[in-house]
C-alpha cells in the first residue's frame, strides 16, 4: 500500500500497490501493520457500504463524538466520488481546513479519515457505491453531522448537488453550536 500524507495531519491518501500478471492483479486493501506503523488506528470493528443512484448525491458531513469517535478508510468500489474530509479537531493546526480527492472504482484510490474528522462525499456519477472500513461500532447518540454547505467549513462540490437527505440540510450551523457539540 502506498501512502500519502494530505495537508491535514493524520489525513491519508492510499493507493493499493498492484501486483500484475497475466491474470490481472492482486492488491491488499486493508493492513493493519501498515497503518499502525504510520500511527493510525489499525482497529476494525464494522464495514459498511453506501450505495447512491445519482450523481450529485451529497453524503455528509459526518462524525462521531467522544467516547466512540471513529476513523474510516473510505472507498469508491463503484463508480466515482469527490470525497472530503474536515478537520475539527479542538487542538489542531488545521481545524476547519479541509481536503478532497476524486475516488473511483478505476483510480482505487482510499482515503483514511482520522478520529475527530468530519467525512462527506459528493458522487460524480451515477450507481456510486462507497465502502468504508471503520474503526468503532456506530453509536447512535454519538452521532454528529454539519451541513455540507455550512459557511464555516466553505466547501464546494465539484456538482450541483442533485440529492442530498433532509437531516443532511438540517444541522444547526456549526458557528451556532458549543464547542462541546461539535
Amino acid at each position: 500500500m502506498k501512502f500519502t500524507p494530505t495537508p491535514l495531519a493524520g489525513v491519508w491518501l492510499i493507493e493499493p500497490e498492484l501486483r500484475a500478471d497475466e491474470r490481472g492483479f492482486f492488491a491488499r486493501l486493508w493492513c493493519p501493520r501498515e497503518l499502525a506503523a504510520r500511527g493510525l488506528n489499525p482497529a476494525l470493528a464494522q464495514t459498511s457500504v453506501s450505495f447512491n443512484h445519482r450523481a450529485g448525491t451529497v453524503r455528509g458531513m459526518h462524525w462521531q463524538a467522544q467516547p466512540h469517535a471513529e476513523a474510516k478508510l473510505v472507498r469508491a468500489s463503484r463508480g466515482a466520488i469527490w470525497d472530503v474530509a474536515v478537520d475539527l479537531r479542538p487542538q489542531s493546526p488545521t481545524r476547519l481546513q479541509s481536503v478532497g480527492f476524486e475516488l473511483s472504482a478505476d483510480n482505487r484510490r482510499m482515503l483514511y479519515i482520522p478520529e475527530g474528522c468530519a467525512h462527506g462525499f459528493q458522487t460524480l456519477t451515477d450507481s456510486a457505491e462507497v465502502t468504508y472500513e471503520i474503526s468503532t461500532f456506530y453509536d447512535a447518540a454519538s452521532g454528529r453531522g454539519a451541513r455540507p454547505d455550512d459557511p464555516l467549513l466553505g466547501l464546494t462540490w465539484p456538482l450541483p448537488v442533485t440529492v442530498i437527505s433532509s437531516r443532511d440540510q438540517e444541522w444547526p450551523l456549526l458557528s451556532d453550536r458549543p464547542a462541546a457539540l461539535r
